[in-house]
């Protein structure tokens, strides 16, 4: 019986999977067909964006489109009649609708900082108000503050590091393959978070055919804002109040967790901001200084660039599932081993920032 139940949720997945990717492939190419306009109204003026060409920023709009078809999908395959009733989903459904539609605002007609911040912030209220929230600590305050500046920070990292072609769709592909697998690993192969995000990293996968370099569209603020919720939201649900494989929590084993799957993200921003600080730059004003940008003026191509990152990612991965399947007896050894590798990693991109650019074309 269980033998039967298993092969069935293998075979509902591989058929969801597959049919995600292939909508994917489809929404893509039919809105880069008719829609030739939208977000392309500044990229000309935005210095944050790597290449001069000017691109539809559409992508968004199908990973949307794919996460409310994971919700109907779940309806049909699992649950019909309680969903509705889980209010941590419906936090998740509120915040997810209330980025996308800043992004798509801002797509469209350029919004203001403030306004984004004030989204941002709204999106960490809702998923505060619906048990969405981090909870390592045991005053709700701190907790609740914590998980504001994890939403804001994630989603406007998630935004930073989409400059260049398919780097920040392969990071996050990454991220949430390694959410899967924490759900594997926990039995979770049931829960709505699995379907969804298997939905949205079907849907990363047939945007990538379209966003790797030479990219034909970009995903955009619809896009990584979207994405930039999800994530934080995944790094609260199975890192930040992450189990370890024998059940239990330990804080310093999940605040490692954090730092090395969203590894990139963070180091990405933090580098970019200590060093626009410290030419007295607003960290603000987008530019032509991120990791990936100082990594192709030392003379990698753009797809070189996409693929340091998506090892960097499948490494961090590596590790993170050795420690969390290998390690059973965690100590302050192993807390400074795997922050040694953060570490090392965030000073290898802050070098790459600081030594002379090679003769390359900076567009």
């Amino acid at each position: 019986m269980l033998l039967q139940e298993n092969l069935y949720l293998f075979l509902v997945y591989t058929i969801y999977f597959f049919g995600i990717i292939i909508f994917s492939l489809l929404i893509n190419s039919i809105m880069l067909k008719f829609v030739k306009t939208l977000g392309t109204k500044n990229q000309k003026e935005d210095a944050q964006r790597w290449s001069n060409d000017t691109k539809p920023a559409i992508g968004g709009i199908g990973f949307f489109l794919l996460f409310l078809i994971s919700f109907c999908c779940y309806f049909i395959f699992f649950d019909a009649k309680e969903i509705f009733k889980n209010k941590e989903v419906l936090g998740i459904m509120v915040s997810a609708g209330m980025a996308f539609l800043m992004g798509l605002t801002d797509d469209a007609y350029n919004t203001q900082p403030l306004l984004k911040l004030f989204v941002q912030i709204l999106c960490g209220l809702a998923l505060i108000f619906t048990g969405n929230y981090i909870t390592i600590f045991e005053n709700e305050f701190i907790n609740y503050s914590i998980t504001i500046v994890w939403v804001i920070g994630i989603m406007n990292s998630i935004n930073m590091l989409d400059n260049m072609d398919a780097i920040t769709t392969v990071v996050s592909i990454c991220i949430i393959v390694t959410s899967l697998v924490y759900m594997v690993f926990h039995q979770m192969t049931n829960s709505i978070y699995f379907v969804i995000l298997i939905g949205i990293l079907a849907s990363l996968i047939g945007f990538l055919f379209f966003n790797w370099y030479p990219s034909k569209i970009y995903m955009g603020d619809t896009g990584s804002q979207f994405l930039g919720i999800i994530l934080a939201i995944v790094g609260i649900k199975f890192f930040w109040n992450g189990q370890d494989a024998e059940g239990n929590e330990i804080i310093s084993k999940q605040i490692i967790s954090v730092l090395i799957i969203f590894i990139l993200p963070i180091t990405d921003t933090t580098v970019v901001v200590l060093n626009r600080l410290r030419k007295g730059q607003s960290p603000f004003i987008g530019g032509k200084d991120h990791t990936t940008h100082h990594l192709s003026y030392q003379g990698l191509s753009d797809s070189q660039v996409a693929f340091s990152f998506a090892g960097i990612s499948m490494f961090s991965l590596a590790i993170w599932y050795f420690l969390n399947k290998y390690i059973e007896n965690w100590n302050r050894m192993h807390t400074g081993i795997f922050f040694l590798y953060v570490a090392i990693v965030f000073s290898m991109m802050l070098y790459f920032t600081m030594i002379k650019k090679n003769k390359k074309d900076t567009r």
